[in-house]
This record gives structure tokens, sequence and C-alpha cells, in this order.
């Protein structure tokens, strides 16, 4: 592992979070999109157990799920972003960490969730796979969303290689994507076993395309990006998804 760039990582969310607005957050997680991948995964989480996000940025997923009635904390290690938080909600149960070197006791939680993390470590995600398993109580159940290399992500990569270009065009950020078959077998490795794998986010895919998928507010798609994104949902499922999101259980 780099630890330059796992450094410079981190200090790029924290930059991130710094230009961010919780309330925008907010309503990006009440997006069509964003809420269609929450009822993929709502179903399997406990209602009477204690859930993590790690990862957990400005705190949406976090404030979305209490409101719902779960029993959630957050964590992360953009030290900012939990600032932000607590500042628009005190009662917040939030902490910083590293996803890598969790401070809880081993069998402590009930559900782990993970959106859009552990794609950005060099050395993988089973070493934070490994932590995850190590906290949850037996039959545990983690989610995860990991960015999918689609069929415009790999085109975009293929035209880099024939170019000659570095596929990692920012040398400060670090992000990878995985296969279906590569983020199952990494899962497996670490002793959970899937019972949600599913394509999501279509239409983000074409909002990386820019006009005219894109609509005015934040990260939001236009109304054809939205059509077209649910054909490929149903036609293309795993040609344009931009995320895989995994629901599994701790076995072993």
């Amino acid at each position: 592992m780099s630890h330059d760039r796992y450094d410079s990582t981190r200090q790029a969310w924290e930059n991130i979070w710094q230009e961010a607005d919780v309330l925008v957050e907010l309503e990006a997680v009440q997006s069509a999109r964003s809420l269609e991948t929450i009822a993929l995964y709502e179903a399997h989480l406990p209602k009477d157990d204690l859930i993590l996000e790690a990862g957990s940025g400005l705190g949406a997923v976090v404030m979305t799920l209490r409101q719902k009635g779960y029993s959630i904390m957050g964590i992360d290690y953009a030290i900012n972003a939990l600032y932000a938080s607590k500042q628009y909600e005190p009662s917040l149960g939030l902490g910083g960490a590293d996803v890598h070197h969790l401070p809880f006791a081993n069998d402590t939680f009930g559900a782990y969730l993970s959106f859009g993390v552990l794609e950005h470590f060099e050395q993988g995600m089973l070493p934070a796979l490994k932590e995850a398993h190590r906290i949850l109580k037996p039959n545990g159940v983690i989610v995860l969303t990991i960015p999918y290399p689609n069929a415009i992500h790999q085109a975009v990569r293929l035209k880099r290689t024939l170019l000659g270009q570095p596929l990692l065009t920012d040398e400060t950020f670090f992000e990878s994507t995985y296969t279906r078959d590569d983020l199952i077998a990494n899962v497996r490795m670490m002793g959970f076993e899937e019972v949600v794998v599913a394509p999501t986010s279509h239409a983000f895919t074409l909002w990386g395309l820019g006009f005219p998928f894109r609509a005015g507010g934040y990260y939001q798609t236009s109304p054809l990006a939205d059509r077209l994104g649910d054909w490929a949902k149903n036609a293309l499922p795993w040609w344009l998804n931009f995320m895989t999101l995994i629901v599994a259980r701790k076995v072993v």
C-alpha cells in the first residue's frame, strides 16, 4: 500500500466534504435513484440491533435510516465531515475512525454499511472486509455498494491504453472498480455469504457523459437519462450499471 496515496485520498475526501452541504446530501439520498437502492437492502437490516455505517461522510444515510427507526451510528476518517454532521444534528452517533482499524469489540453490530468506500484503497477491500467481519455478530449483515466496470468505463480504459495514457488519471486520489465475480469472491473469502447481488444506478452512468444526461441539481440525472437508465436496467442490467449492491451475511 502506498501511504502517500492513502493520505492524499483521505485529504481529497476532506476537501470534498469541506465544499459539500448536509442539506444537499440529504436531498440526494431522497432521490429516486438512492431510494431504489435503499429499497433493495432495507428489508435485510435489523430493527432491533445496532448498525454501523463505515465511511458515513456527512451522515445523510445515518440520518435517513435513523428517521426510519433504525439504531445506527457512523464513522469516517475525514473528521471535518463529522463536524459538519454534528453541527447539523448534534444527537447523531458519529466518530472518527479508519475502516481498517475500528474501535469496537468483536461481535458488536447487527449490520455494517459501506457505500462507495472500499474501492478507494490500493490494497484492495479484503483488509476492510476482515475488520467488518470481526465487529459483526454471527449472521450479521453487510451491505456494500462498489463501482462496476461497465461498458462505458471499459471503453474509456481501452481508449487510454491504445493512446498510451495512464489508467489512473489522478495520482492523488485512488479509485477502482470490481466486477460482479470479483466482488462476490472477495466477500466470500472473508467469511460472508451473499444474499442479494444487484446492478444499480444505471442512469448515473449516463450522467457521467455530460449533457444531455445531467439535470441542474446536485448529481441529478435528466429525464432522458432516467428513461434510458430504466431501459438499461431491464435490457442490459450488467452493461450500464454504475454500482453493484451486495448484501451478505456473516457465516463463519
